[in-house]
């Protein structure tokens, strides 16, 4: 049976990554420290179907922590899938040291672990941030410079180049994935579709900062955690970075219309100024992801946001997401 040491594993997208590599048969040892940075109960909801499976074991250490990463992740590894990482542009600029303690540090100490027990494949969550204002779009992996404009950017760029120093020092296969935008049921509370989502149902005002013509190039989870297989399963050379997008984008404006859709609501906009940190929009080429790993996103944005909704609806009217309210989506 296949091994996979998952970083991040009770977070968003990390607990989807996991179900998945059950579903396909690899034991998997999810790895999280469950931080504050929003509720934990939401994580421990994350991981209690996974923990049923005897296939399943969850490790709780924070990446920081070399020693303990060595003491109490025990076993043999096919691969690591780091995931876990401070996360968002805005508080960044708040933390910036934490923010690299976690990121680059915490990535420094997975390396270290893959080298000493010889795990040969490492997948890397890095981010489209990286990219910052390159007005160059769609954004491709090939872009000579990188513009990030805040300290989680630098940190995701930082993580990369330390894979590159260790895939060529130590023969690692080490993929970073530049997530776009992701989405779906299980979003972290914290992110812009999820946030807009529970202020529209409880009619209070959605925070815009600009006009609402800033774009993001959304990508549905189902459609990164089949990007994140792909990469596990990847044969070719040794060091690569591959957007993980939807190559397409919508705007602000547009996506607040799609939950007023979906929702039956009207939303009711409080502008603001745009916040530094902020890029005015993201968008991949995905022809790498395509060509190296068979990558195709097939969800659509409608699609997705019907989906998250339904998934949110079910949370509320269980008390589990927020008090119960009766939503008929449309």
């Amino acid at each position: 049976m296949r091994h996979a040491l998952v970083t991040g594993a009770a977070g968003f997208i990390g607990s989807h990554v996991a179900g998945a590599l059950l579903a396909d048969g690899w034991q998997v040892t999810g790895l999280d420290s469950f931080d504050p940075f929003y509720d934990p109960s939401v994580k421990e909801r994350n991981v209690a179907p996974h923990l049923a499976s005897g296939a399943y074991r969850l490790v709780r250490v924070d990446i920081r922590d070399a020693s303990g990463l060595r003491e109490r992740v025990t076993g043999n590894y096919d691969a690591i899938v780091h995931l876990a990482a401070r996360a968002g542009v805005r508080p960044s600029i708040e933390d910036p040291l934490t923010y690299t303690d976690v990121n680059v540090r915490g990535t420094h100490n997975l390396l270290e672990l893959a080298r000493d027990r010889a795990i040969e494949r490492f997948v890397f969550a890095s981010s489209s941030s990286v990219y910052g204002e390159d007005p160059d779009v769609p954004w491709r992996e090939d872009a000579h410079v990188l513009r990030p404009i805040s300290p989680y950017a630098a940190t995701k760029v930082g993580g990369e180049l330390l894979g590159h120093v260790y895939s060529h020092l130590h023969g690692l296969r080490f993929i970073a994935l530049r997530f776009f935008t992701v989405y779906g049921p299980g979003q972290r509370p914290d992110l812009a579709i999820h946030k807009f989502s529970r202020l529209l149902l409880d009619g209070r005002p959605i925070p815009v900062y600009g006009d609402g013509t800033t774009s993001r190039d959304y990508t549905y989870v189902d459609d990164v955690v089949q990007g994140v297989c792909g990469a596990l399963a990847y044969a070719g050379t040794r060091y690569e970075v591959i957007n993980l997008g939807n190559d397409r984008t919508i705007t602000l404006a547009g996506m607040i219309a799609e939950l007023e859709r979906v929702f039956g609501r009207s939303a009711v906009v409080e502008r603001f100024p745009e916040q530094a940190g902020d890029v005015p929009r993201t968008w991949a080429s995905i022809e790498k992801a395509r060509r190296l790993l068979g990558y195709e996103p097939r969800t659509s944005f409608a699609a997705g946001i019907e989906r998250f909704a339904e998934w949110l609806i079910a949370g509320r009217s269980s008390g589990s997401s927020g008090a119960s309210r009766s939503v008929q989506l449309r």
